[in-house]
């Protein structure tokens, strides 16, 4: 089965008081070459096919339902020979079909009785295999995944950084030290314990509906863009799975990460090294609370430098994640299904 290459570990120190502190400068400038080298295939140049490849999304993603009639990829993204469509009937005139894991009923009733032989059917998840149930029913049933690891056959990632001639560093004006938003807060969690264990040592301005403090769509990122840090802790730790917890509400928010989730090195696959700060770079939480409280304005600063090179892009359409199926169809392996598709997404 392939896989995506991995990138290679970069000789960089780890920020916080263990170790001298590289600049920012340097991280940054390092982390923009092996991009270079290493470019993920998420956007490349659509292949031209001799007629337009059709894509039959079996239920949509999300609850609510988008116009998808018309060329939608060319309009929107500028791919072109790409068709979308919800329509069943066209089952059999559809060259893939997208199943995703969240609307699939347990059981095969629901799925499609007639399989033409060169049709590929895809597995799309976004959620982690701790939040992932009834997997086992599906074995033997799919060509290819479409999730947010970079080893799936359509890798959807929920952000990314991209090049950005005339981005500056931009830092808003702080007001207090740490913040988080959460929603669904479960004393069973590693991300509650730690909360629990740090708040012991500063105070953490908490929103969002498990603190009764829930904030607009618009208020968000105002409101978390006061704060130097913000704790983009992951509700389960897995492979990959770095969600917009670090894209929007973090970095886009303007503020430095404290993240809780896979090892650093997994996490310096996607950002710079000194753009963000890992639990783990610290042999306890006190620790962790002394660097953030006694840190001066000239190391503040330095998470920042990648600003001086890229911005955010957050994927938060799943039209564009689609349409993402027929810029890499060309690629995608054809012939073959997944034996067992829960040992794959649990590895």
């Amino acid at each position: 089965m392939p896989r995506a290459s991995l990138l290679p570990r970069l000789p960089w120190g780890r920020p916080g008081v263990k170790v001298v502190a590289i600049t920012g400068v340097l991280a940054t400038t390092l982390w923009n070459l092996r991009c270079f080298l290493n470019s993920p295939q998420v956007s490349r140049d659509t292949s031209q096919h001799t007629e337009p490849l059709m894509v039959l999304v079996w239920e949509w993603p999300s609850k609510q339902v988008p116009n998808v009639s018309g060329d939608i990829c060319h309009e929107l993204y500028g791919i072109t020979g790409c068709w979308v469509t919800m329509e069943h009937q066209l089952l059999h005139w559809a060259d893939v079909v997208v199943f995703p894991h969240t609307r699939l009923q347990p059981g095969r009733d629901s799925l499609p009785k007639d399989r033409p032989p060169w049709q590929s059917w895809v597995w799309v998840s976004l959620e982690s295999p701790s939040n992932t149930k009834a997997l086992a029913g599906w074995n033997q049933t799919f060509n290819w995944v479409m999730t947010y690891r970079r080893d799936s056959d359509i890798f959807i990632p929920y952000g990314k950084l991209v090049p950005n001639r005339s981005a500056t560093m931009n830092i808003p004006a702080k007001t207090n030290l740490v913040s988080w938003v959460i929603s669904n807060y479960h004393r069973t969690q590693k991300r509650a314990e730690v909360y629990k264990n740090l708040s012991r040592y500063l105070h953490v301005n908490i929103y969002g509906k498990a603190n009764k403090k829930p904030l607009c769509k618009d208020c968000l990122l105002p409101t978390i863009s006061k704060s130097k840090f913000y704790l983009a802790f992951e509700n389960s730790i897995h492979q990959d799975y770095i969600t917009e917890k670090l894209w929007r509400n973090a970095l886009m928010a303007g503020t430095v990460p404290v993240v809780l989730g896979p090892p650093r090195s997994n996490y310096e696959q996607f950002i710079p090294a000194d753009s963000f700060i890992h639990v783990d770079d610290f042999s306890s939480l006190a620790e962790l609370a002394t660097f953030l409280k006694t840190m001066n304005s000239s190391r503040y600063q330095q998470f920042f430098t990648w600003q001086r090179w890229y911005s955010v892009k957050l994927y938060t359409d799943w039209r564009e994640r689609i349409c993402t199926i027929c810029s890499t169809y060309p690629s995608l392996p054809h012939g073959r299904v997944y034996p067992d598709l829960k040992s794959w997404f649990n590895t």
